[in-house]
């Protein structure tokens, strides 16, 4: 039963991007709008379903291996990007999100997958906290990342003055560049509580040790740390916030995927 609402989960959000990026790309059309927001939010469903369900069938939740963390990343992404619409009505936000949060389920679900229960039920509560804590700082760099590629590709076409559809669809300048800076926020104040359980879980369970992902972590958190003091003290907005915004996600990639893949040490989710 798992594997068949995963399979509607995958069917649905490759519907819902189809239509997103129609949307994006043609005229604005409200049936395509509507499609793509229902098609999303049944997905977000099944996925919500698949994943109560996978919890009944293992006994608990799995975040131990890379393809949980991206099945996780996904519907936390997809999450995000409902909470957004209902608040701001950011519709074309979807355009970018959904084909992250496809590729991400997708990739996870081609991983192979071993189930690995934490030792004691305190090492067990303090990894899933960690990790999920740290995944969901994830999804607000991400969508940091998103919204500033719609603020670069919003501020071309106005230096251009190519006020085409895109360009209507596209939030102002002002709103793509707030949310930057409160996606920053959040995903910084997530990784921060991730770091400081991790550490304390650390110490606790199996004492001190420095692998590549905490080095990778603690240099993403300082990263982020410049960019939110640059924004306060020398007014790092706009198209430098933007760029930024990039750069760090770039990093994140490394951290969580890139980690695992190279070196799959103590700290990798493999």
């Amino acid at each position: 039963m798992n594997a068949l609402f995963f399979k509607i989960t995958l069917i649905c959000y490759f519907l819902g991007t189809l239509a997103f990026l129609a949307y994006l790309l043609t005229g604005k059309k409200e049936s395509l709008s509507r499609f793509s927001l229902v098609t999303t939010g049944i997905g977000f469903a099944f996925h919500t379903i698949t994943l109560i369900t996978r919890l009944f069938e293992v006994g608990y939740v799995s975040l131990t291996h890379l393809s949980d963390a991206m099945d996780f990343f996904a519907w936390s992404l997809v999450m995000v990007f409902l909470l957004v619409e209902f608040r701001f009505r950011i519709h074309v936000l979807g355009s970018f999100v959904l084909p992250i949060a496809l590729i991400s389920l997708l990739s996870g679900a081609v991983l192979p997958t071993e189930i690995r229960s934490p030792d004691t039920v305190m090492h067990r509560a303090w990894v899933y906290l960690h990790t999920a804590l740290a995944l969901l700082g994830a999804v607000g760099f991400a969508i940091a990342f998103l919204v500033g590629m719609m603020y670069l590709i919003q501020e071309r076409l106005l230096k251009s003055k190519q006020f085409n559809n895109l360009y209507n669809k596209l939030p102002s300048l002002d709103l793509l560049d707030d949310l930057n800076h409160k996606a920053v926020i959040l995903g910084f104040g997530l990784l921060t509580l991730g770091i400081i359980i991790g550490a304390w879980g650390a110490g606790y369970v199996s004492g001190w040790f420095w692998d590549p992902r905490k080095v990778f972590s603690l240099a993403i958190w300082l990263f982020y740390l410049i960019v939110l003091h640059g924004r306060i003290t020398v007014g790092w907005r706009a198209k430098k916030a933007a760029y930024l915004a990039i750069i760090g996600f770039v990093g994140v990639i490394l951290s969580f995927v890139g980690v695992d893949l190279i070196w799959k040490g103590q700290h990798s989710f493999l």
